[in-house]
């Protein structure tokens, strides 16, 4: 399964590049995508912040990215179990300071970031109160496939 794991401008972090590719695996197997190409990148908020001012035009930080190979309608049934998905970008420093406030570890909160920035790569959005709840489920549920807490598919 081909999930590369890399760190800019925050160093080598606590969290073990391993233990998010595992993570990452788990969840393309429940999404039934087991040979999805990703890319993990774990930062810093300056690094999200100028990805997120460049790519989004919003000129702050935050905690999560998804930037998708192939958008727009028909895109979810592009990838098939194959092909690159895109690219997750996580800010620890987001993830450390806001974790605390959910009731989270870095750990945990990272695994959640990853799961929806993942689910964002597939088409899944929260523009609404419906979209939300349907993506919050979806993200839960990938986050107990990774910290093995469930067994099923997603």
């Amino acid at each position: 399964m081909p999930v590369s794991v890399s760190w800019q401008g925050a160093g080598r972090s606590s969290i073990p590049a391993a233990r998010v590719r595992k993570q990452a695996e788990q969840m393309l197997v429940a999404l039934r995508l087991p040979r999805a190409e990703l890319s993990v990148l774990l930062c810093d908020d300056a690094t999200i912040h100028a990805l997120n001012r460049d790519y989004r035009h919003k000129d702050k930080p935050t905690d999560v990215l998804a930037f998708a190979m192939r958008e727009g309608e028909g895109a979810e049934h592009a990838h098939g179990a194959h092909g690159l998905l895109g690219d997750v970008i996580v800010s620890l420093e987001t993830a450390a300071r806001q974790g605390p406030t959910h009731g989270r570890s870095l750990d945990a909160e990272v695994t959640m970031l990853l799961a929806h920035g993942l689910l964002h790569l597939l088409g899944f959005d929260h523009r609404d109160r419906t979209e939300e709840r349907r993506m919050t489920a979806r993200t839960d549920a990938l986050r107990a496939v990774a910290l093995g807490t469930k067994r099923s598919r997603t």
